[in-house]
């Protein structure tokens, strides 16, 4: 399989039988020939696809407007504009690269209530229209500089149960929120919704009906200031694995009664979110390498005790990748992560106290602080699951370290058998198949017969 640079990726379409961690193990074993053993994601496209099918089951109401600052992957980007979703950008370049892709400006929400004077600029001359605001000054640059904007007021709410807590910076209170709304009308500006954001990492559903149920008395409030608001944005704050305490289907059953019961069908709004990391988060497997690797004896207090097994040293990992690549989740986003071993250990095989680093010169470059692994070498690999959000976007190529390459996947039958096959996105990837086929060999005798390797530009 090529690995390709740059504004390229590399795609393979897997047949029925085959999946994400067959392609790492594939990875794997082709770096073994060589000392070259980077860290690498694999990406399945298709639980992206799953995810949005499950998004239009379970909240029926509700567009998705991707986060895009959660993930700007251009493949699940252009795999979500050819689901039909909207976007929710919170800049200029976020902007340019969902319209690079064919999206058009009425698909965008400029979801910043704080922005750039330029940027508005932009977003007027590109014809996105829809944008966030929760302060005066905002209306007056958006009065100044756009010609034709659609306003939504950003509300705060209560989002002390959230992991990251947005409401300490965005939002206007009930009581503001009427100034505003009567300064729009005076500067003669069309605010044609409400906005709120519940926090990332919701673990209270009972926030969004609150939220909700604020946003129909902006509503009302609206309405009395002679403005005809059609469109409600719930925000983010959806989970994007299973693993969580607080379940999708159990947000979704707060929400769908909340929405019939201050929105029903029949009123007139159309209802949007911006769900991120619900979309991507599971979708993303990450591999890294030991490079390195330190045992720590502890000291004997008795000689009673064992001088050999699992209680006498503790190891110290040192992998290739960490908190300013891809780990930054750990710092930015409360993030918790554990490793899965990649070669199964043995029944009987001692498991050691272990600490897992980075590999910069940061001392604060820890990715674990205390798990249990076994004895493990340097050329090893480690695999982390549930790596899609807020990881890659946020990454940087501190000390030089680079950001590791990524490979999209996805079942060929899964994709006929989808919403997709009916998209230009299928024609797409089976014109650039048609000329670029590969047969990869699998560990383990199993062969991708055929796999296709494509360049997406």
């Amino acid at each position: 399989m090529t690995t390709l640079t740059g504004s390229d990726f590399d795609f393979t379409f897997l047949e029925e039988g085959f999946c994400a961690r067959d392609i790492v193990e594939q990875k794997i074993n082709e770096s073994s020939l060589s000392d070259d053993k980077d860290a690498f994601y694999v990406a399945d496209l298709g639980d992206v696809l799953k995810k949005h099918l499950r998004w239009l089951r379970v909240l029926p109401r509700i567009t998705p407007f991707y986060a895009v600052k959660c993930n700007d992957s251009r493949a699940v980007v252009t795999t979500l504009a050819s689901l039909g979703a909207g976007f929710d950008c919170a800049s200029k370049t976020e902007i340019q690269m969902v319209q690079s892709v064919g999206v058009e400006p009425s698909r965008i929400i400029y979801a910043n209530p704080c922005k750039q004077v330029s940027q508005i600029k932009y977003a007027s001359a590109h014809g996105v229209q829809m944008m966030t605001f929760d302060s005066e000054v905002e209306l007056m640059k958006v009065a100044r500089c756009h010609d034709n904007a659609k306003l939504v007021l950003r509300i705060a709410t209560d989002d002390s149960k959230a992991v990251c807590r947005l409401s300490v910076k965005f939002g206007a209170t009930l009581k503001c929120s009427r100034l505003l709304l009567e300064r729009a009308k005076e500067l003669g500006l069309d605010v044609i919704g409400v906005s709120f954001h519940v926090g990332s990492g919701c673990t209270d559903p009972e926030t969004y009906s609150q939220a909700i149920s604020d946003a129909r008395f902006v509503f009302d409030m609206g309405a009395e200031l002679g403005y005809n608001m059609t469109l409600l944005d719930i925000g983010g704050g959806f989970p994007g694995s299973d693993n969580t305490k607080l379940k999708f289907e159990e947000i979704a059953a707060v929400i769908n009664p909340a929405l019939d019961k201050y929105f029903p069908v029949d009123c007139g709004v159309r209802i949007i979110a911006e769900p991120g990391r619900y979309y991507v988060a599971s979708a993303y497997t990450l591999a890294v390498n030991i490079i390195a690797k330190k045992v720590i004896m502890k000291e004997q207090s008795s000689s009673d005790e064992e001088e050999d097994g699992a209680n006498d040293r503790t190891l110290m990992y040192y992998v290739n990748d960490g908190v300013y690549g891809s780990f930054n989740c750990i710092l930015y986003d409360h993030a918790h992560v554990l490793p899965t071993l990649h070669k199964k250990p043995k029944p009987d095989e001692c498991m050691y106290p272990c600490s897992i680093w980075g590999p910069t010169c940061d001392g604060l470059d820890r990715i674990v602080e205390q798990c249990s692994l076994p004895d493990m070498q340097v050329g090893d690999w480690l695999l982390f699951e549930n790596m899609g959000a807020y990881t890659v976007a946020a990454s940087s190529t501190f000390n030089g370290f680079q950001k590791p390459d990524i490979h999209y996947i996805m079942s060929r039958t899964f994709m006929m058998n989808s919403v997709l096959a009916r998209t230009p996105l299928l024609l797409f990837l089976q014109l650039r198949c048609s000329n670029s086929c590969s047969t990869p060999t699998l560990p383990q005798g199993k062969v991708l017969t055929p796999a296709q390797t494509l360049t997406w530009r």
